[in-house]
């Protein structure tokens, strides 16, 4: 049984564990809401060039390479979207084992996969297991912003777009290795955490390139007004240049806008994974801590116990040798 001392040593360790995860708690919770924010921020201008590439698509010969599937695609993109710290509960658990399920599923199917990777923790993973990554990026799973996550939206769409005209601009853009192989994607997929909710995040697997597009047929009759469902008139559009030029200029940003939200919904939550994995830990630090006064403060009485009983143990001895006088 460990000693008063050994316990008082554990007490004070385990305080010292929950004043550090009870401070990581507080600063997740903080990034929450500041991602969140981000989120709300993006949503007008995605939603809104979504609405304009819907005109368009219903206006377009639909004949971009961003919307066809491939006849006898051989090579798929997979970008894991992990974090760059740890802390975060099964957040980087979830993520992986989507991806490998992702990956035997694209292998089975006869393509030949080409794994990407966001964030310090997925990049060490696959080192230490030997695995082949083709391009790795990390320092902005928390706080992603335009810029810091441009080259990898250039890579993922442009080496979709790849032809034998552009790969040496690819290349050099990208700073890849000499030597490596830079043959186009036939798909695109991200692996990331989708934030539902604070306590509720669920790793999904997006297919990003080739867009699947949906157009809603609008049939009016002559004479009828062009109202939407809620009954709000419905903007008769004229595209200058054609609805073709300007959906080929407008799907690699719709792209590109896409991935960038899929980054910001990631590092929603990472915030929240590790906010709820923190909070555990201090809740559980919190009940140890009780567990431990418990045993300590049984200890010491038994402990003290004991020493009045050697004490009167120790009179009774000397009142019966008549020492005592």
């Amino acid at each position: 049984m460990a000693t008063i001392r050994e316990l008082r040593d554990r007490i004070r360790s385990v305080n010292s564990t929950k004043k550090i995860t009870k401070a990581q708690e507080l600063i997740a919770t903080s990034r929450i809401t500041k991602a969140q924010g981000r989120v709300a921020a993006a949503a007008p201008y995605a939603e809104e060039i979504q609405r304009v590439l819907e005109r368009l698509a219903s206006a377009s010969s639909l004949d971009h390479p961003m919307l066809r599937e491939r006849e006898g695609g051989k090579r798929a993109a997979v970008l894991v979207v992990t974090s760059d710290r740890g802390m975060a509960g099964g957040y980087n658990h979830n993520v992986l084992k989507k991806a490998a399920e992702l990956e035997k599923l694209l292998a089975e199917s006869g393509y030949e996969v080409v794994r990407y990777v966001t964030g310090k923790k997925g990049v060490d993973y696959y080192k230490f297991r030997a695995e082949d990554v083709a391009g790795a990026w990390t320092g902005f799973s928390q706080d992603p912003d335009w810029a810091a996550t441009h080259n990898v939206r250039r890579h993922l769409i442009d080496g979709f777009t790849a032809s034998s005209e552009g790969e040496a601009a690819w290349r050099e853009g990208l700073n890849l290795p000499e030597g490596q192989d830079i043959q186009g994607f036939d798909q695109v997929h991200v692996v990331y955490t989708e934030f539902i909710s604070m306590l509720t995040q669920n790793p999904v697997v997006h297919q990003l390139l080739p867009i699947e597009p949906v157009i809603e047929d609008e049939i009016f009759e002559k004479g009828e007004d062009l109202l939407s469902s809620s009954g709000e008139v419905e903007p008769d559009y004229e595209f200058e240049p054609d609805a073709d030029t300007l959906l080929e200029a407008l799907l690699p940003q719709y792209v590109s806008r896409r991935l960038f939200s899929i980054f910001l919904e990631a590092a929603a939550a990472e915030s929240a994974s590790r906010r709820n994995a923190m909070k555990s830990a201090t809740d559980n630090a919190t009940e140890l801590v009780k567990d431990l006064s418990r045993v300590a403060n049984q200890a010491r009485q038994a402990q003290i116990t004991q020493e009045i009983t050697e004490i009167v143990g120790g009179a009774g001895a000397l009142a019966d040798s008549g020492e005592s006088d």
